[in-house]
């Protein structure tokens, strides 16, 4: 702490004073206080022996007892009088002696400016005398100063020489280019000619100046090498272009060799590509491509692109001890490349060249790897392009999957399998695993399947909106030698007919979809071709895809056609008469496979055509909605009857509408007369459909009736009614006792109309006594007789008669005979009722 305030000033002023006379002890005040005084001393001692601050000592003395300040300073100036007392002892003692040296001083100076003069006068008069002198040393100097100079001049040129030279030669090779070179004639200046003059400031420049060559050299390189890459991005489908077809036609030649060596053409052996030189000529006439480019020299991926630019590059990064930043800049880049090759363009699905120039790309890009891969050491390895090639596999699969399943063209889904093949057997020559490749494409298959399905459903769709559903007239025996080469049809009682014309029975759809199913086969085994698959497993894919084909489209297009509205019956019967044929053409179809694969449908794991079951239903299908538009034909004519519930008696002649209606069934059924029947396990239906076409529309018939009666809004019926409703219904038994269509036996046909004729006979002959006796009987004569149905149907007659009467004032015996005859109705509906009501309980 340093002191402040008016006391460190006083301490300031006489410090040098009091410290010349520390040692001096200031005599004792008698009249102080011994202890205070001996405080003072002490204080005294530390501020003469003490160097500031003084700031604990000066707290020392404000810190006493009251008043000590100033009794401190009072002592301070006492103790100062004492040491000026002192000093001026001092002084006066040593006065003479100063004065003394004084005077000796000045009587000395008088010589010494004597002295000083002679001095000058010599050193004069001895400069005269050596100027000639002492030029003609100087001239003697500076020449063997000049001597030397030249001398060192001459050998340090003779040093620098070289220097220059190498430096200039490296400027040349940098203008030319040359850049390895001059990077050797750099290493041989800095490590060789430089370190000889390197204490002049132009071999310093030079020194500092070729790092900056390197990094321009290695700057000028790498553009090189990215205008390289530029190049053969822009190029690399040209590359992969002249790959494939290399490919192609590398795999053409070879299977004309073995199809030629298989025919026992071949005795020679023929050229490959495994660099052997083989004859060749026997086989240039066969082969897919002319002579000109089957002569045209082999082109490589060297030949197309100009490597140098890399070869240069690592050369120099290997030179200045930079190559692993070659290399990873180099396969970083070439990352991205292939990440930019491996993006398809949008509308790539749309034509089979936005597949061909993505593949050209991909092949273009793994070839020139290839190349890079074994012309250089180590730039890249195996295992780099194995990962690009993951990595590419991996994007190619997701593509191809993505965009085939856009392809809806059965022709560019065949295409594109082309183009996978090629592809894949040119990077295989390459060494790159393709079997994923290969798996992708039996997805391919199920895509180009579909488009197949889809394809021949609207073939099928156009051939039976062409079809006039008649049998296929023949004038000749050459059309019917055309009809019979185009479907394996065969009747022996037709082909002994020897007069033309003649009609077959199925319509033009049969041969027609015949020969496209054939042609289906054909176009599904075109995608089986180049997969390096067994016959057996291509027969398996045939069989299958013809599965779907008879099962799922034709199937389906079959019960489409079958529901149109606008399909009649007539139409109907020949569907049905169409399927018939159809099933009975499915076993050459099973031959026509077999010929093709050579594989025999008896093998264990052969798939079998399910075109039986296929047109069973089809068949069945047509054989339902042949009841179903039978029926709803039978409705149409029953609204149109108009009857007089309330006549009082029958006009004598059957219901007009039914006639029209029986007259329709008759002409209806003998269209079922077309239907086959021969005797074989598929035509056993033919009078199964027509019997079965005819009792459901008696049955149906029937049951209209029956309910045209029964209807509840029908409140009340006269007998004259229900006399004309017995004509109406003795037309049907009629029309089913004249056996409309053959093979019922017996009166089974008229049994569809039992029910009406017992409960009409009931009310005829009016025999309710026999009815209400026998019943529960199976002998009874109206067992088919409800007694619900009967107790309605009376009521309703009950509530006729009720009104008649009504409306007829006769005479009153009349009456009384109306009446006896309506409480014996009353009788026999409490006796109904009772019979309802025990069959209920």
């Amino acid at each position: 702490m340093q002191a402040s305030g008016p006391l460190a000033w006083d301490l300031e002023k006489k410090m040098a004073r009091d410290r010349v006379h520390a040692s001096l002890p200031e005599p004792p005040n008698e009249e102080e206080n011994p202890e205070e005084e001996k405080s003072f001393r002490s204080i005294f001692a530390e501020l003469e022996s003490v160097d500031l601050p003084l700031g604990t000592t000066l707290r020392s003395i404000y810190d006493d007892q009251p008043n000590a300040h100033k009794r401190f300073m009072e002592k301070l100036d006492a103790r100062i009088r004492n040491h000026d007392r002192e000093i001026e002892k001092m002084c006066n003692f040593h006065h003479q002696g100063f004065v003394d040296a004084i005077t000796e001083l000045l009587k000395v100076r008088a010589d010494a400016e004597k002295l000083m003069g002679q001095v000058t006068d010599t050193n004069r008069r001895l400069q005269e005398a050596g100027k000639e002198v002492t030029a003609q040393t100087e001239e003697v100097i500076r020449c063997r100063i000049q001597q030397r100079n030249m001398t060192t001049t001459v050998e340090k040129l003779q040093l620098c020489i070289p220097v220059l030279e190498m430096y200039s030669k490296l400027k040349e090779q940098l203008e030319s280019k040359r850049y390895y070179a001059a990077l050797n004639t750099m290493e041989q200046l800095e490590k060789v000619y430089i370190p000889r003059v390197s204490q002049y400031r132009f071999c310093q420049i030079m020194a500092e100046n070729l790092p900056r060559l390197r990094e321009e050299i290695k700057d000028i390189s790498m553009s090189d090498l990215k205008d390289f890459l530029e190049s053969i991005r822009k190029h690399s489908d040209k590359v992969g272009e002249t790959a494939m077809r290399q490919a192609h036609q590398h795999r053409t030649f070879n299977s004309a060799v073995a199809k030629q060596a298989s025919m026992g053409h071949c005795t020679k052996p023929v050229y490959s590509h495994s660099g052997q030189t083989h004859t060749r000529n026997e086989l240039l006439n066969n082969s897919p491509w002319d002579e000109e480019e089957a002569d045209e020299e082999i082109l490589t991926a060297h030949d197309l692109v100009d490597f140098s630019p890399v070869y240069r590059c690592l050369h120099i990064y290997t030179v200045l001890g930079d190559r692993e930043t070659f290399e990873n800049y180099y396969r970083k880049q070439r990352k991205k490349q292939a990440r930019l090759v491996l993006q398809p363009q949008a509308n790539m699905h749309e034509t089979v060249e936005g597949y061909r120039k993505y593949f050209n790309q991909i092949v273009g890009f793994f070839v020139v790897e290839d190349h890079i891969l074994h012309a250089t050491r180590g730039l890249v390895t195996r295992a780099f392009t194995d990962e690009l090639w993951n990595m590419a596999l991996s994007k190619i699969i997701a593509v191809l999957r993505t965009h085939s399943s856009y392809c809806t063209d059965p022709d560019l889904v065949l295409e594109l399998k082309n183009l996978i093949v090629i592809f894949a057997d040119t990077l295989q020559g390459y060494g790159f695993p393709v079997s994923r490749l290969f798996d992708l494409l039996f997805e391919v298959r199920d895509q180009y399947n579909e488009t197949l399905l889809k394809k021949w459903a609207l073939v099928f769709r156009e051939i039976f909106e062409l079809d006039n559903y008649s049998p296929i007239p023949v004038e000749t025996e050459e059309e019917y030698k055309v009809v019979v080469s185009r479907f394996p049809f065969h009747d022996s009682e037709l082909e002994k007919q020897q007069d033309f014309p003649k009609k077959l029975p199925m319509s033009h759809s049969v041969p027609q979809i015949y020969t496209q199913v054939k042609e289906f086969i054909y176009a599904s085994l075109k995608f089986s071709e180049s997969l390096h698959r067994s016959s057996t497993e291509i027969d398996d894919m045939l069989r299958k895809s013809t599965n779907l084909l008879l099962t799922r489209t034709l199937s389906s297009c079959l019960q489409n056609l079958i529901k149109k509205p606008h399909i009649g019956l007539t139409e109907l019967v020949q569907i049905i008469i169409n399927t018939t044929h159809l099933e009975q053409a499915c076993k050459y179809l099973e031959e026509f496979i077999t010929n093709i694969t050579n594989i025999s449908p008896e093998t264990v794991h052969t798939t079998r055509l399910y075109g039986l079951s296929t047109f069973k239903d089809a068949r069945h299908a047509a054989e339902g909605e042949i009841y179903t538009k039978l029926n709803q034909k039978i409705d149409e004519f029953i609204q149109l009857a108009d009857y007089e519930w309330g006549m009082a008696e029958s006009d004598g002649r059957a219901s007009g509408y039914l006639m029209d209606l029986i007259n329709f069934l008759r002409s209806t059924f003998q269209v079922f007369t077309h239907l086959p029947n021969n005797n074989n396990d598929h035509a056993s239906m033919s009078g199964k459909v027509a019997q079965t076409a005819c009792m459901s529309a008696c049955k149906h018939l029937s049951t209209s009736l029956m309910q045209m009666l029964l209807d509840t809004e029908l409140k009340q019926i006269s007998m004259g009614a229900i006399q004309q409703f017995n004509l109406d219904v003795i037309q049907c038994e009629l029309f089913a006792s004249s056996e409309p269509v053959p093979g019922f036996q017996g009166d089974t046909l008229q049994l569809a109309f039992i029910d009406l004729r017992q409960l009409l006979d009931l009310f005829m002959v009016w025999d309710w006594s026999t009815y209400l006796a026998d019943y529960g009987q199976p002998s009874s004569k109206y067992l088919r007789v409800n007694p619900a149905t009967a107790l309605a149907l009376l009521e309703k007659v009950y509530r006729g008669m009720k009104d008649t009467s009504k409306k007829n004032n006769i005479f009153s015996q009349f009456r009384k005979n109306d009446r006896d005859k309506q409480k014996l109705i009353e009788t026999v509906v409490r006796q109904l009722r009772s019979l309802v009501n025990g069959m209920s309980s």
